[in-house]
């Protein structure tokens, strides 16, 4: 999941409870991701950053007949995976640095690639890593000025632990505009597919939101803060995503969650 480099050695493992816990929301983005890979003879699979396999699921049911392997650095998720999805097979390596064994039909990377600091680089290796005509495929959240992470930052620089977790902030990958990533691997692919969505989800509270982040955007954050730390963090992150989203009629709020999608093939 999370790029080794940007956490430190005794940080706390990835909770595939919490992660699940909006299995649903975040599958949805693995669903429509999935959905614009066009039909391709498929003998070798790859998850990037799998967890705990709701992706991998979904690919060894829209490629049957190919050998599927899901790759993350979480032994919790991996062994939810393995239990979960037995057809495939799960490895522990480090995406940053990872390449297929042979060259790769798909590689699949759902919300992943942009814990890593270098993405960009590391799509054109992938992308050079496939089989002719096989495809890459990317899903990467773009959230970086949405209201809760703009509370995420403002927390960390207000309070006892700025001069551990500023550092984080300003280190987390922006994801940049789809022209962008247009201009940089058009000319290396035979086709790119590359589009973005805005999700709404309805959350419980500000209570919700805090829960969704918890398993995936505060990480880095609170990998750094001792319990009674976490405990402040998350109540003076809860204060200000109450003043972003205002409840609903019926309770909710509303999460704006936007993603960048591409599938590029090679």
């Amino acid at each position: 999941m999370i790029d080794a480099e940007l956490i430190p050695s005794a940080a706390r493992d990835w909770d595939s409870d919490l992660y699940l816990k909006f299995e649903e929301e975040r599958t949805r983005a693995a669903r429509d991701l999935l959905a614009r890979i066009p039909y391709c003879e498929t003998r070798r699979v790859f998850d990037l950053g799998c967890g705990p396999g709701n992706s991998t699921e979904l690919l060894t049911r829209s490629f049957p007949g190919a050998e599927t392997v899901g790759v993350d650095m979480s032994d919790n998720m991996l062994a939810v995976a393995r239990i979960r999805v037995p057809a495939a097979t799960f490895v522990k390596e480090d995406i940053a640095h990872w390449e297929p064994p042979a060259p790769a039909d798909v590689i699949f990377a759902n919300a992943t690639l942009h814990f890593l600091r270098d993405h960009r680089s590391v799509i054109e290796r992938l992308l050079g890593s496939l089989r002719p005509g096989g495809r890459l495929a990317v899903q990467m959240p773009d959230n970086t000025y949405e209201p809760s992470h703009a509370a995420m930052r403002m927390v960390a620089a207000d309070g006892p632990w700025a001069d551990r977790l500023v550092p984080v902030a300003k280190s987390l990958t922006v994801i940049g505009q789809p022209e962008e990533y247009y201009d940089i691997f058009a000319p290396l692919s035979g086709e790119i597919d590359i589009w973005k969505t805005v999700y709404i989800h309805p959350l419980d509270g500000p209570e919700g939101v805090v829960e969704w982040f918890e398993g995936s955007g505060l990480r880095p954050f609170l990998d750094l803060l001792n319990p009674d730390e976490t405990v402040d963090f998350l109540a003076r992150y809860r204060e200000r995503l109450a003043q972003a989203y205002p409840r609903q009629p019926n309770g909710k709020v509303l999460l704006r969650y936007p993603r960048l999608f591409f599938v590029l093939r090679k």
